[in-house]
């Protein structure tokens, strides 16, 4: 009986079966993106069960489902959606991108956040604002994107631009910010200025320049204390945060990224031709010693002769002989200077820039393991002979997680690097312009020429021994900078709760990040080069850098209805090493070695040296995160550091910070506003750290030491301080985000002051012990600012998209106190109630004229002697007693630090083509052009000066002289730097889906741009004042995206 019913069983479990299978029916279909491309990877769940698919590489499906069954379409950046399975047995579906900006997530340090539950001061630049603007380095890309950051301009080939994060608070330390790439912040070496003891990171190390801009996903950058003090003493001036790009599930793509920039040189500020310069020297002549020479209006040849060094330098004077010849070559007493040939010395060291970069990446992976990889090439051919960059990068990611309880990662950012530097200042002994080849260029006189009648170059060209040619300098001088360096991300994580539900929510990672560099610099000086002064030189520096970043981290994340509650605790050791060694020498007997075989035997040793700097850094964190129902969010956190660069007893410190949110339009009575997608206030926090003072500061001794730098016995000069701590900075933040509209219109507003103490000052002692200076912690600094970052969809129709980007900033700063308490540090130009960096100096009341005699006569009264003539500058008398002096007259002309920092950008978008206009500007600042020396001995650039013929001039008289002729001439130079300037206009066109697919595609893109076109406005408009430079670069780039 037990059998039968046992049979019966079985038979009706298979009925129920198979009339189970019967109501099942297979579907199928494509899932495909807006472009109609096919998006591998989807996930295809039924409703209310775990049974589901996956789309394929050509993203089709196929699924068993009951029939009336709701299929749930889900994927990364894009929105769900649901479709009930009815009679059809095929369902397309054509995804909608996710464009729900509170969603993204952002990178806040040891961890990720979504921005609407953000409650510090943070700002994002993505992949795509990078590839809007290709550019050699990531720094490039941060210019005017991100509101408080500025990002000073360098056109040289291989180097980068200064960031400074809501302006510099410290005066002698490092103002530099942290940066973070993948998880792991980097070590940078510092570097004292031996005159001012300022102390900034070597451009050579600690940088972001090493990665290639296209293997970036994100640059996040923290801004306010409580974003910062995760960091801890690294964080007082700011952190960026890179995340470089990562494998992500679907199929496996290939990108190609390539583009080719043609550059000139654009000049501001031409030179005065022959003609020109001739009057002008001629009158210089005349204000130096009127007795002896006559006017500049009337010359005669004679004078000439003596003026022009007619014996030193014939080939010189033939040219300026012609403006004394007639028509038929015969000598005259009239004088016609155009006649007379204008030599461009900058043509024989400028030349068309050609810059070209390449990225070929792979990317992909599945649910259990996902990659990315690229190879890049960079080649940046200068716009200056001599100058260029070449740049081989390679990146690979790759995460792993084989179960659900594990996951590892590994990934490696490799660069190899040769920057041709061009001219530069090691090595230099004559005396010319230290300002480049290009201002060698300059400093050349117009009426003298290259070559004479034999074509034989001409060393000193117009016969002035301090002026040196620049013809074929790149053949004879070289400085040659080659970096390797490697930088690696490594982490394991462990997740317990997939362990024991008991753990639920526990995690425990470890991070490792090693970062190791190799630097040579090899110079080699001809005796030909304008800079040596007849005999050769060559150095070269070696040095090897290795730091690591070990961090062990528990998260703990858990919710229990409305309540979020997360944790998170840090150990993190950091371990820095340097070592440096240099060898110069002079008469280098065989030109091919360069700088390959210094040795006794064959070259005379100039100096030696080498050195080592360890050091480093141990902290203690924990933060903890709370979020009720979404609306009301608080952040905190504790670090305790300890760096070996301070004295022992004062070597740990604690940093804390907290910062609280509220989603406003999450309270009922916005919950019917409609036009309000998200309105958050925020107030946050925190003190961070600075130590970015040298290794060894609390040690030097006080006697003579033995150095091995070819000196011998080394004095030192500054006094240790064993008592050296920390720079403390407390800043306070208030922000407001916003999304109206339907994100039409979105941005953040913050108001920030923050107060630096114990500043790290590099202060004077008294001489008599032996030393002259010491760093103490003494004096005190604070500022304040506004910062706006505005997005909005201005127009937006079926086929047209009008939307702006701007991001502005309002940032002061002022000395509060210094190593004297409230008293002025005049010879450091350093003021109590003004910005640090300030422009001090007599001010200028324009030009003495003739009508101006009674007054002027006052002055050479005073003085005893006639020190003013007519022409001269006119400084201003601010105690009126008729004396200029230095202690009663000098007066704070301005601050050199910009007040309003502002970027913007214009995007219009008609179906497939995209036009883009990006603008940059600083204001609200003082430029300091360093007047007109017009000492009529160098060449001059074209300008408005004073004569007896010309009375009301811009600039003053010119007066021959081998150092200054007038000695207030600086006065004239003190002007407005406010600029607005169009950085980039860029246009862009998609080709069409069809024609892609046709050509075996995935995507295809091509754009054309133009870099630095031209100046809105500018107060100085014979600089630019971007680079602050006469000359700038001016380019046009054609660029090429393809993935297949």
């Amino acid at each position: 009986m037990k059998n039968k019913l046992s049979v019966l069983l079985v038979l009706f479990t298979v009925l129920l079966h198979i009339g189970a299978y019967a109501q099942n029916k297979v579907v199928k279909g494509t899932i495909t993106d807006a472009s109609g491309l096919p998006v591998p990877g989807v996930n295809v769940l039924i409703k209310g069960s775990p049974n589901g698919v996956s789309t394929d590489l050509d993203g089709s499906y196929s699924i068993s489902v009951p029939s009336g069954s709701i299929l749930v379409y889900s994927f990364i950046g894009f929105k769900k959606q649901e479709v009930t399975v009815g009679a059809a047995t095929v369902y397309n579906v054509v995804l909608k991108e996710d464009d729900n900006s509170l969603e993204e997530v952002v990178v806040v340090g040891y961890g990720v956040k979504k921005k609407k539950d953000l409650t510090g001061s943070i700002v994002s630049v993505g992949a795509d604002e990078i590839a809007s603007r290709p550019v050699v380095n990531a720094v490039q890309a941060m210019q005017g994107k991100a509101a408080g950051v500025d990002i000073s301009t360098n056109e040289r080939p291989g180097t980068v631009g200064t960031i400074t994060i809501r302006g510099a608070r410290s005066i002698s330390a490092s103002n530099a910010p942290l940066y973070v790439v993948d998880g792991i912040p980097l070590n940078s070496k510092l570097i004292t200025d031996s005159s001012t003891g300022k102390i900034s990171v070597d451009a050579n190390s600690g940088g972001i320049d090493f990665l290639n801009p296209t293997d970036i996903e994100t640059i996040d950058v923290l801004k306010d204390a409580s974003a910062t003090a995760i960091y801890g003493s690294r964080g007082a001036n700011g952190v960026i945060i890179v995340t470089t790009k990562k494998g992500k599930n679907g199929r496996f793509t290939l990108n190609y990224d390539t583009s080719i920039m043609t550059e000139t040189i654009h000049e501001n500020a031409p030179m005065m031709n022959s003609a020109q310069y001739i009057e002008f020297r001629r009158w210089g002549r005349y204000y130096s010693n009127p007795a002896a020479f006559p006017k500049g209006d009337a010359p005669n040849i004679e004078n000439d002769k003596l003026i022009f060094l007619a014996s030193a330098d014939p080939s010189a004077w033939a040219n300026i002989e012609k403006g004394w010849r007639d028509a038929s070559g015969n000598l005259t007493t009239t004088w016609d200077g155009s006649k007379v040939a204008t030599t461009d010395w900058t043509k024989f060291v400028t030349r068309t820039g050609i810059t070209q970069q390449h990225t070929v990446s792979v990317s992909g992976g599945t649910e259990k393991m996902k990659a990315y990889g690229s190879f890049g090439y960079l080649n940046n051919t200068g716009t200056l002979q001599g100058q260029s960059f070449v740049r081989y990068s390679g990146t690979a990611n790759v995460d792993i997680t084989p179960t659900k309880w594990f996951s590892m990662g590994i990934g490696l950012n490799t660069s190899y690097g040769v920057n041709e530097y061009g001219q530069s200042n090691v090595g230099r002994t004559a005396v010319t312009s230290s300002g480049g080849i290009y201002a060698t260029a300059r400093t050349n006189l117009p009426y003298a020429v290259p070559y004479d009648s034999n074509g034989v170059r001409i060393d000193n060209p117009g016969g002035d021994s301090t002026i040196r040619t620049p013809v074929d300098e790149y053949k004879y001088s070289q400085d040659q900078r080659v970096t390797l360096r490697a930088f690696g991300s490594l982490y394991a994580q462990f997740d317990l709760g997939a362990i024991s539900k008991s753990l639920d929510g526990l995690k425990y990672r470890i991070n490792f990040g090693p970062d190791i560099t190799s630097y040579r610099d090899g110079v080699y000086l001809d005796g030909k080069s304008a800079i040596r002064s007849g005999t050769s030189f060559a150095s070269l520096a070696n040095e090897r850098t290795i730091s690591y970043t070990l961090d062990n981290l528990i998260f703990y994340n858990k919710t229990a209805g409305n309540h979020n509650f997360g944790a998170t605790l840090l150990m993190s050791q950091t371990e820095y090493h340097n070592e440096q060694s240099a060898l110069s020498a002079n008469d280098i007997k065989n030109p091919a070695n360069k700088w390959n075989a210094l040795n006794p035997a064959n070259v005379t040793l100039a100096g030696y040296s080498s050195g080592l700097t360890e050091t480093g850094l141990l902290s203690y964190m924990g933060r903890i995160n709370y979020g009720y129902a979404d609306k009301y969010l608080l952040t905190a956190s504790g670090r305790f550091d300890g760096a070996s660069q301070l004295a022992s007893e004062n070597r740990w410190a604690f940093f804390p910070s907290a910062s609280v949110a509220w989603v406003v339009n999450k309270e009922k009575f916005l919950e019917n506003v409609l036009w309000i997608n998200q309105l958050k206030m925020r107030v946050g926090y925190g003190v961070t750290g600075n130590a970015a003072v040298p290794a060894y500061a609390t040690q030097p001794p006080l006697t003579g030491i033995v150095y091995p730098n070819g000196s011998g016995v080394v004095n030192n000069t500054s006094l240790g301080n064993i008592g050296l701590g920390w720079e403390q900075t407390a800043q306070f933040n208030y922000g407001i985000d916003f999304s109206l509209f339907n994100s039409r219109i979105s941005g953040a507003l913050d108001y920030y002051t923050s107060k630096t103490t114990d500043l790290l000052l590099k202060s004077s002692v008294p001489t008599v012990i032996g030393v002259k200076d010491t760093y103490q912690n003494v004096g005190e600094t604070e500022g304040n600012g506004v910062e706006l970052t505005l997005n909005t969809i201005n127009v937006s129709s079926k086929d047209f998209e009008w939307s702006t980007n701007l991001s502005a900033s309002y940032q002061q700063s002022k000395i509060v106190s210094l190593q004297n308490g409230k008293f002025d540090d005049i010879n450091n130009n350093l003021f109590i109630g003004d910005s640090q960096n300030v422009i001090y100096g007599f001010e200028s009341n324009g030009i003495w004229k003739p009508e101006d005699a009674a007054e002027m006569a006052k002055f050479n009264v005073a003085a005893g002697s006639n020190i003013f003539s007519f022409g001269n500058a006119r400084p201003v008398d601010q105690n009126g007693d008729y004396k200029i002096d230095a202690n009663n007259d000098r007066v704070i002309i301005g601050s050199k630090d910009p007040k309003y920092i502002v970027g913007l950008t214009n995007t219009f978008v008609y179906k497939n083509v995209e036009l883009s206009f990006f603008v940059y500007g600083r204001m609200g600042y003082f430029y300091d052009t360093l007047g007109e020396n017009e000492g009529a001995k160098g060449s001059q650039r074209q300008i408005n000066y004073y004569t007896d013929n010309n009375t009301n001039s811009e600039y003053q008289k010119p007066i021959y002289s081998a150092g200054t002729g007038d000695p207030y001439f600086p006065v004239l130079g003190y002007r407005d730097g406010s600029f607005l300037k169009i950085r980039n206009i860029s246009i862009g066109y998609h080709f069409d889906k069809d024609l892609v697919q046709k050509l075996g595609l995935t995507k295809l893109r091509m754009y054309c741009q133009a870099s630095n076109p031209g100046m809105i406005f500018s107060k100085v408009k014979w600089t630019d004042l971007d680079t602050q430079t006469t000359a700038s670069n001016r380019g046009f780039t054609l660029g090429m995206n393809v993935e297949f």
